[in-house]
């Protein structure tokens, strides 16, 4: 069975509600799918308009045509405040794999007035009818596409309304706000599961806002950047020699790639083989709130509930990394290249091969 792309929209009210990670969790451990693309969205009157017209029929549990329904809750709440016009925001994800589509779709379910808490929109979504059999309120959770043609269509509007990404390094946090980087690093890709999702779900604790997401393939020449510092330290630590062996372990277990391996300026800049996710959170005291949730970078010292300690299995394989000062938050979305995303890229690569 050939791949296909699927995605999901996850809503400004789950997004808003920390509920993303345990979204993500629920799709991946129960689709078994590539996660191959993520970002958050701040969408314009166009998205909204473009979208809505490509939502197909889908009936209710009880058969009723939400088709309208869901066009006017797009419109309604994915368009600025009307009293402060502040922008919303949502969360896009793009899920690669055989039967994408229809694996997507059965975690995510139908909406329901009967509580039973097996699909996503079990779950998180909301769905009460009156007494009289109208729809009184609604709130989806998230969207995803009914079939390959209506992802198609869908996508193409995704790729064309959210090119780059909603966050640079170079913007200043709000005045009293603190912006940090966290990633969650290869081994929690190794094979399919939730883990992801649950790392992101226990950083939501913090109460802070996620402004900025991407998934990534870190180069050996961005990780020698950005582990750069630690490298002094081990060889102090360690001896010359022995350091630099510590560091080349440390480049490896997060690009996938043994830098004696890549000998050249291309390969070196090359996407490396595993998997992180970067994402970017904002709030106030956000660097303390987030490294606080981490726990040391021993997993044996950390507290319980802290990532670390439920996640972690060494000192390097430690679930996730978290800048440790707002400067710093800086200086690795610089090196990370937040201001870019391959989300549309991806989209496009996909229907023109």
């Amino acid at each position: 069975m050939a791949e296909e792309l699927s995605y999901v929209i996850i809503t400004p009210y789950t997004l808003a509600k920390a509920r993303t990670g345990n979204v993500i969790a629920r799709l991946l451990s129960r689709t078994a799918l590539d996660l191959v693309a993520a970002r958050v969205v701040a969408p314009t009157q166009d998205f909204v308009e473009a979208y809505s017209a490509t939502l197909g029929t889908e009936t209710d549990s009880d058969g009723r045509d939400l088709q309208g329904i869901f066009k006017n809750y797009i419109r309604e709440k994915f368009t600025p405040d009307r009293i402060t016009g502040k922008p919303v925001q949502f969360l896009a994800l793009l899920l690669k794999g055989e039967d994408a589509v229809e694996k997507v779709r059965s975690v995510v379910g139908a909406l329901s007035s009967t509580v039973r808490g097996l699909t996503i929109r079990d779950t998180y979504g909301d769905f009460l009818v009156g007494p009289d059999g109208f729809v009184r309120y609604v709130e989806p959770a998230v969207f995803c596409p009914d079939t390959a043609a209506e992802a198609e269509a869908q996508l193409a509007v995704l790729a064309k309304y959210t090119d780059g990404n909603n966050i640079h390094p170079d913007d200043a946090a709000p005045e009293g706000q603190e912006r940090t980087l966290i990633m969650i690093k290869p081994d929690n890709w190794v094979h399919p599961s939730g883990r992801p999702g649950n790392v992101i779900e226990v950083f939501s604790r913090a109460g802070l806002t996620l402004k900025s997401i991407k998934i990534h393939g870190m180069s050996v020449a961005e990780a020698g950047e950005f582990y750069g510092p630690v490298l002094g330290f081990l060889q102090g630590k360690f001896g010359p020699e022995k350091g630099q062996e510590q560091f080349d372990s440390i480049i490896e277990f997060m690009t996938g790639v043994a830098p004696k391996d890549a000998t050249t300026d291309e390969a070196k800049a090359a996407p490396g083989k595993a998997k992180i996710a970067v994402i970017i959170y904002e709030g106030a005291d956000a660097v303390k709130k987030i490294r606080d949730v981490l726990g040391p970078t021993n997993p044996q010292n950390a507290p319980p509930g802290t990532i670390r300690r439920e996640f972690g299995q060494s000192i390097m394989i430690n679930a996730a990394h978290a800048s440790d000062s707002p400067e710093n938050a800086v200086r690795e979305m610089g090196i990370l290249k937040i201001g870019q995303n391959n989300f549309k890229a991806l989209i496009e690569g996909f229907y023109q091969e």
